[in-house]
């Protein structure tokens, strides 16, 4: 952290405190706009009736609560859960454009099930989870040893180098899973784009516990992350454990991504994206910019599961592939932004 974002960290709390409450309206709207539109369009008064007095024998009322009130949180869930990740990502590292596709994560829980899949067919609900976190906690370990053997360790630009070339090369093995088992294929060859359509609640409600601990601890880290980011030195200096506190957020990391993974499939770039827009508005401080950081990815995935649906209509565009679209030009920017 320069002196600059020391000042910034000091001009955005008036403004971040009164963000707060904008953003939730925000979320409420676009949450309710989500359950709104689709192949039947519904109006908002129908969607609030839903969800307030729901009566079995109204025929939209069933599609609100079968159909897509589930889809809409688990948008909600896992564009949270993305974001705040990244968040801390960038933190932990000092890397701006660390994230959790980038640095190989979202690779390796996508890596994980396919090859689970592969060896002992369709995988349970309530193993899908676990794998996934052993294929992302295994990915981010190899990515840091790399890094580290490289000249000048795991700086930020060699973590970034090492988690790209391990996603690629989990990239390729799923896709020679894919040609040796076209039943494999098959399972997995919508989830693996990334998106929302047809995902079973039945996920959210394994999972989710592991997700509200994980997003409740790291809001509570994320003070700790504004010192680890001035450095291990001055963070020590200050009395901060930083290896306890570094496997503290790399769990909740891990945690997450896997289980965005399980839920969505491999979204990318929703953890690079979000914090750069967040710290435009707080600043550099991450008590500010991981609760920012959560609920802004909630409404971002939530607008653009919307546009999937949308764009060409009444066809859909997997929700994966819009996230990709605007994340690779930033993701550009920043890249060249940084080398200058």
């Amino acid at each position: 952290m320069t002196a600059a974002d020391a000042v910034t960290v000091e001009r955005h709390p008036l403004r971040a405190i009164s963000g707060v409450p904008l953003l939730l309206l925000a979320l409420v709207a676009v949450f309710l706009l989500h359950i709104a539109v689709g192949a039947k369009p519904l109006a908002v008064t129908t969607v609030i009736d839903a969800l307030i007095h729901f009566d079995p024998t109204n025929f939209d009322h069933t599609i609100v609560r079968n159909l897509r009130l589930p889809r809409a949180v688990i948008g909600l869930v896992v564009g949270a859960s993305l974001a705040l990740a990244g968040a801390l990502m960038q933190g932990v590292t000092r890397n701006p454009l660390a994230d959790p596709a980038l640095l190989g994560l979202t690779s390796g829980a996508a890596f994980a099930v396919v090859v689970f899949t592969f060896l002992f067919g369709a995988a349970s609900l309530a193993v899908v989870p676990w794998v996934a976190m052993g294929g992302a906690l295994g990915a981010a370990t190899l990515v840091y040893a790399i890094a580290r053997l490289v000249p000048g360790g795991a700086t930020p630009l060699s973590l970034t180098l090492s988690g790209a070339a391990i996603g690629a090369f989990l990239g390729a093995i799923i896709s020679i899973v894919h040609l040796l088992s076209e039943d494999t294929f098959d399972n997995l060859r919508v989830w693996l784009t990334g998106g929302l359509a047809g995902r079973d609640i039945n996920v959210l409600f394994q999972v989710g516990p592991f997700m509200a601990l994980a997003l409740i601890a790291g809001v509570v880290l994320a003070s700790r992350v504004t010192t680890l980011a001035m450095g291990d030195e001055v963070a020590q200096a200050l009395g901060v454990k930083t290896g306890l506190l570094k496997a503290q957020l790399l769990a909740v990391i891990v945690v997450l991504t896997a289980c965005s993974v399980a839920l969505a499939g491999p979204l990318g770039f929703i953890g690079l994206v979000i914090p750069h827009m967040v710290r435009l508005y707080v600043g550099s401080d991450y008590r500010w910019i991981v609760p920012y950081a959560a609920l802004v990815g909630a409404i971002y995935l939530i607008s653009v599961d919307i546009a999937a649906r949308l764009v060409i209509a009444p066809r859909e565009i997997s929700t994966g592939i819009i996230t990709a679209m605007i994340g690779a030009p930033l993701f550009v920017h920043l890249v060249r932004q940084r080398t200058r």
